[in-house]
């Protein structure tokens, strides 16, 4: 059965660098996904972000959202995927931190 997470990912940046460090992120994924199993596609509309993932049959739909203080990030996961709902959680909670951490130049 298909399932609906949520995670909110605290930040202490401006919305434009959390902006740019998730951008970043995303870049990589899709140069990543270069080899042909992944097809990422993403669309910004101001802090909003619209994306999906294919890979081997499943989608994943994603959006995300950059507020004051944390991204709200939300993922639809496929029946297959919505049994590792929990992983996946703690792994983009992880990664996501790491990403938007106060780093000093």
């Amino acid at each position: 059965m298909a399932e609906t997470v949520r995670i909110d990912i605290p930040h202490k940046l401006t919305r434009e660098a959390a902006r740019q460090r998730i951008d970043e992120g995303f870049g990589r994924i899709r140069s990543d996904a270069t080899g042909g199993m992944l097809k990422f596609e993403d669309h910004w509309t101001g802090d909003h972000l619209d994306f999906r993932a294919r890979m081997m049959g499943q989608s994943i739909v994603g959006r995300l959202d950059i507020l004051d203080d944390h991204v709200h990030v939300e993922l639809d996961l496929p029946g297959f995927l919505a049994s590792l709902a929990g992983k996946l959680t703690g792994k983009i909670q992880r990664e996501g931190q790491v990403l938007l951490e106060n780093k000093k130049a």
